[in-house]
């Protein structure tokens, strides 16, 4: 298993000396962001798909620094119930599968998008209830009109173009949001729909990251994954559930809070997700996502880069001698 990171948290910086500080802590992977939420400060598909100079100039500075790509990331909605709003993100996506294509990158990280209740509607609507009933026909409606045909249109786009992987971020307010909705996509649209698997947003549902880890791999449907964690404040969850939508600022307040890696989850659950990682067959890439409040970028990188060094398991297993 190899480290890498999300390079959007040093968005701010050029991206050859991104390049250098992601080298200097010594990991051997990047993923970049090509638009839409993660923005394109270090990738910018229009830019490399026109002028190959460009692109020949971007796969080197990679390359020198001895760096792979682990996968591009534009999440976005393309369910977006306006309709402008929808092409923006569509077209990214289309973009960043032609570049993948250039790149001879498999893998491209996505949300599954969140459509409205109806045509005339102006924003998503995330179902989160079975009653009353409204909600079940509002759910039944994006699913079989929207999300299927989207991402089967889409997953033979990506086939066309030599993306086999398209990997769903598994994250509330989308319609993909758990192992069961991802799983019941992938089993309508085909084995190219599978996970960037993100332990942070499944542990403050109420899911176990572990056993999701096994549940998804049994199916070999782990295409990518992050390294973030969250804090669960259980006072607050006590008092007020997981659901809350107070702004991320408000630490004190707040159910739940994303961290550095190992300053939520305990340093013996990451090891217990790495292992089974390992167990399902993922022996790629530990993408860090870095969005900490409480600690500033280099900081916090850093410590999730120590945490991590100490966790995964780099060389094949030997034979079990003992058994």
């Amino acid at each position: 298993m190899q480290i890498g990171v999300l390079t959007v948290l040093y968005q701010d910086k050029p991206f050859e000396e991104a390049l250098d500080i992601v080298q200097e802590f010594g990991l051997e992977a990047v993923e970049f962001g090509t638009g839409n939420y993660p923005g394109n400060a270090h990738c910018n598909p229009a830019a490399l798909l026109e002028d190959n100079r460009n692109l020949e100039a971007f796969q080197r500075a990679i390359a020198k620094r001895n760096l792979r790509i682990s996968a591009l990331s534009c999440h976005g909605n393309p369910l977006h119930p306006q309709k402008d709003a929808a092409l923006a993100f569509h077209e990214t996506w289309r973009k960043t599968v032609l570049l993948a294509e250039k790149l001879e990158v498999g893998c491209v990280n996505v949300f599954s998008g969140c459509a409205g209740d109806s045509e005339q509607s102006k924003h998503p609507n995330w179902v989160t209830c079975a009653w009353p009933p409204d909600y079940l026909e509002v759910l039944n409606w994006q699913w079989e009109q929207k999300l299927i045909p989207y991402w089967k249109s889409e997953a033979e786009f990506a086939q066309q173009h030599h993306v086999g992987k398209i990997a769903f971020e598994m994250h509330p307010g989308f319609m993909v949001y758990n192992p069961e909705t991802l799983l019941q996509l992938r089993q309508a649209v085909g084995s190219s729909i599978g996970a960037n698997f993100d332990p942070s947003h499944l542990l403050w549902q109420g899911i176990d990251p572990v056993e999701a880890i096994k549940l998804l791999g049994s199916h070999q449907a782990i295409f990518h994954a992050h390294a973030k964690d969250v804090y669960l404040d259980h006072t607050n969850i006590k008092r007020n559930g997981v659901l809350d939508t107070k702004p991320y600022g408000d630490i004190a307040n707040r159910s739940w809070t994303f961290r550095s890696v190992g300053y939520g989850m305990e340093e013996a659950t990451w090891k217990q997700i790495i292992s089974m990682l390992r167990v399902v067959g993922y022996d790629d890439v530990l993408s860090i996502e870095h969005e900490d409040a409480l600690a500033s970028v280099r900081e916090g990188f850093s410590k999730a880069v120590d945490m991590l060094k100490r966790s995964i398991l780099r060389e094949a297993p030997g034979e079990m001698w003992w058994a």
